[in-house]
């Protein structure tokens, strides 16, 4: 099957759109990328993405209102990559959509609920194909939380023959899926979200920059900075890193606004702009390593990064050294780590459509397995159905 992948994560950067070739079943499901790439937002939905995050600058208009321009602009990166491919939406079979999540409601270790804008309808009714969307709803529905679903699919395709691999996304937030080698077949497989990610320093390089930087590029103010060894230490005291997986979070606990109260601290504490950037930085690092050294059943021999953090240098060579274990990216085992998880929801849509769950209970917290998402007919639908019935 054909299936176009979307992903908008909490950087709010844009959206990751992947065209991907999907067969089999596990164990041997087979799946790649055959074209894809990220379509910015402009800097006015980005503003009302990161405004919908936050409750206090936010409202149930606003969030209507988004919902139904996210999926606009979803439906329009669909059209707009098939168009780069040479290929018409009629050989399209699914579009998988994330869409963009906008509140992750955790209390006491429990997530309540879980928010993704990008009006599905919207999709499937300008492109004509049939979308799956809202995956996160069921898992937590089903007691667990919503997350980390990645770790299936790394669990089907990126496993090593002899090593212990942290495959570790950076993106707004950092999540890692702990694989067991294929040696050791009975070997536990760990998956949760190690905390914050790109979030706090990004939003701490707009506001110190006073909006000309949304982003640190390549770590280059952060590597000019230097680390406040106190003030880390002090960060890697958040109750939310000592917490036992399951465990997940989001810009309720690491956006917007705790990047401006800890700029403040920063600045409170006699630092240069660039010393905060550089302490915050670390914070995301050491965090990673942390969460390796207290929560992981064994040992790292490597790490494969993905997500918008392995662009940054300084992020790069601080979790290098932090955790003590090698880097490597994505692109050399074959796969490209900026539409990685695009591609993730592209195999979590085909599994649904062929009624298979795609949950690992053992990671999300939940009761049992689950199948994802919900199915919006595109006018391929009934073709769609015709095809199942003859497989």
């Amino acid at each position: 099957m054909k299936v176009v992948g979307l992903m908008s994560g909490t950087s709010a950067d844009g959206i990751d759109a992947a065209l991907c070739e999907i067969s089999g079943a596990p164990p041997t499901l087979s799946a790649r990328v055959l074209h894809g790439r990220t379509f910015p937002y402009d800097a006015a939905l980005r503003q009302r993405i990161l405004e919908a995050c936050q409750p206090e600058t936010s409202s149930s208009a606003a969030l209507c209102a988004l919902n139904v321009e996210l999926g606009a602009a979803f439906a329009q990166a669909v059209l707009d990559l098939l168009r780069e491919a040479e290929l018409d939406v009629s050989a399209v079979d699914l579009i998988a959509s994330h869409g963009q999540t906008v509140w992750h409601e955790v209390r006491a270790g429990r997530v309540y609920g879980t928010l993704q804008l990008g009006e599905a309808c919207v999709i499937a009714e300008q492109t004509g194909v049939t979308t799956i969307h809202n995956f996160r709803a069921r898992d937590v529905a089903a007691g667990g939380h919503g997350a980390p679903l990645t770790a299936y699919v790394d669990w089907l395709l990126l496993r090593h023959p002899t090593r212990w691999r942290a495959v570790q996304n950076i993106g707004g937030m950092g999540n890692v899926s702990c694989l067991p080698p294929l040696s050791e077949p009975s070997a536990p497989l760990s998956a949760f979200d190690t905390g914050p990610g790109n979030a706090l320093i990004d939003a701490a390089t707009d506001a110190l920059t006073e909006g000309q930087h949304r982003y640190d590029p390549d770590g280059q103010f952060a590597a000019q900075g230097r680390v406040d060894a106190g003030w880390l230490t002090a960060l890697m005291q958040h109750p939310y890193l000592h917490q036992p997986p399951p465990k997940t979070t989001g810009r309720e606990l690491f956006g917007t606004a705790q990047a401006r109260a800890l700029v403040a601290e920063g600045r409170a504490r006699g630092l240069g702009w660039r010393d905060i950037l550089a302490t915050l930085t670390a914070f995301t690092a050491h965090s990673i390593a942390h969460a390796y050294r207290a929560h992981l059943p064994h040992a790292v021999d490597e790490i494969v990064l993905s997500g918008g953090g392995q662009h940054n240098r300084t992020l790069v060579n601080m979790l290098a050294q932090a955790a003590d274990a090698p880097v490597l990216t994505h692109e050399a085992l074959g796969l490209s780590g900026d539409l990685k998880e695009a591609l993730v929801f592209a195999v979590l849509a085909y599994e649904t459509w062929h009624g298979r769950p795609a949950t690992l209970p053992s990671q999300t917290g939940a009761r049992h397995p689950s199948l994802l998402g919900q199915i919006t007919p595109g006018a391929n639908y009934e073709a769609l159905l015709a095809q199942r019935g003859r497989a």
